[in-house]
């Protein structure tokens, strides 16, 4: 079937009386800088181009340090409407401040998600209600309001639940269950399930699920410049990770690594997470070459970008969900032209092959120190061409990426039939 054009989607909506309107449900949202701000900002920026009605549902802004840092007027107001970047509405519900810990965020979750339902049904009445994990309680708010409002339930998975929670002992015993249990209900209920990866789309056919479709995270290619390859000649070699410093990401591997290879190296970790006290005393214990920041923004990710010699993209191996995961941040670097050290599996190792983009290597501190040693010994592997961005401008930029979401959404109320995969 020939790909639908914006265009072609939005007669689609204009065969009605009315645009199509949704209602996006989402624990974190612009202002804040977070994986789904990044992703539905940039999904919503062709939804509101091509004349849909957006609804967007979230708590006042307060990632990522667990309480409103931000002027109110940005972060919101409890309950009130908000302008957002183009014509989306957003209506804000209360939070609870928390810290690190898994357990308060969680419960912050928990409220923000009970108190979305309240002000989902004070919104305009949408055509569909889209609820986007990993904040398992949204998962459910979303069925509610769908349920209310009589609507078409989509619900998009930007993880591999409830298959993380069984890797991750996140919970256990019978409350392990009952968390596996409200996931499938959910997703087993729902019009339309939404992946970010073919691998976990199959694995939910597989167990019966026949609604699934695949829309991967990806960014606006031509927003990204294509950076000029490191110096030719440098006395200490530079690896950069950015990103979140939890426990999927391991990220004491390459902390170790680190302090295998030396004065020789440098490494800069990116970010915040659960898991930031606990790497910056491995480091100190160490005697590490590694440095902390906290999370930039703009220019000076960019400058920071172009300072390293390979970045890391990195995903523990002993949990099996993550075969079926690709970090977010992959689709960045890959577009910068940076050559990647990638301590990843299945899918992810498939696109970082694929791309063309670096070394795939074993998740111990030896096999990555020695990757380093090499790269510093030989300075021509770390030159990229760009293949790695042309894969991306073939397979995951969001203007293409929101075509499809807009024609899946329109097939679902019936305006389209669902484009083939």
């Amino acid at each position: 079937m020939a790909r639908q054009t914006f265009q072609d989607v939005s007669r689609i909506a204009a065969a009605k009386d009315r645009p199509v309107r949704v209602s996006l449900l989402v624990h974190s949202y612009w202002p804040e800088s977070s994986p789904p701000q990044r992703r539905w900002t940039a999904l919503l920026k062709e939804f509101c181009a091509s004349g849909w009605d957006v609804d967007v549902v979230t708590p006042v802004a307060h990632a990522p340090a667990g309480r409103r840092e931000l002027p109110q007027e940005r972060a919101g107001r409890p309950f009130r409407r908000q302008k957002g970047q183009f014509t989306e509405e957003i209506r804000r519900v209360p939070y609870l401040p928390h810290g690190n810990s898994q357990l308060a965020r969680f419960v912050d979750h928990c409220f923000s998600a009970a108190m979305t339902v309240p002000l989902g049904l004070l919104t305009r009445k949408p055509d569909v209600v889209l609820a986007t994990a990993p904040s398992l309680p949204i998962l459910a708010a979303g069925y509610l309001l769908a349920k209310a409002r009589k609507v078409p339930l989509i619900v998009e998975m930007r993880d591999a639940w409830p298959d993380l929670a069984r890797d991750s002992r996140m919970v256990k015993g019978r409350v392990k269950s009952v968390v596996e249990v409200a996931v499938e209900f959910i997703q087993r209920r729902a019009d339309l399930v939404v992946t970010v990866t073919d691998g976990f789309a199959d694995t939910l056919r597989m167990r019966g699920l026949q609604n699934v479709a695949t829309v991967s995270n990806g960014l606006h290619v031509d927003t990204i410049p294509f950076l000029p390859p490191p110096e030719p000649e440098r006395e200490v070699f530079e690896a950069l990770y950015l990103g979140n410093h939890g426990a999927s990401q391991r990220l004491e591997v390459v902390i170790r690594a680190s302090a295998l290879v030396g004065d020789a190296m440098h490494l800069h970790l990116v970010g915040h997470g659960t898991q930031l006290p606990a790497l910056e005393k491995l480091a100190r214990d160490l005697g590490a070459p590694v440095t902390f920041h906290q999370p930039l923004h703009g220019q000076a990710v960019l400058d920071r970008y172009a300072s390293a010699d390979t970045c890391i993209i990195s995903l523990r191996d002993d949990w099996k969900s993550f075969e079926t995961t690709v970090p977010s941040k992959t689709y960045e670097v890959l577009s910068l032209g940076r050559h990647v050290t990638a301590i990843v599996k299945g899918e992810a190792a498939r696109i970082i092959e694929d791309a063309e983009a670096g070394d795939i290597v074993a998740s111990t501190p030896e096999a990555v120190a020695e990757l380093w040693r090499e790269l510093a010994a030989d300075r021509s592997r770390l030159v990229r061409v760009e293949a790695s961005r042309q894969w991306v401008k073939e397979n995951a930029d969001y203007a293409q990426l929101a075509e499809r979401y807009m024609g899946l959404i329109a097939g679902l109320l019936g305006r389209e039939p669902v484009p083939a995969r």
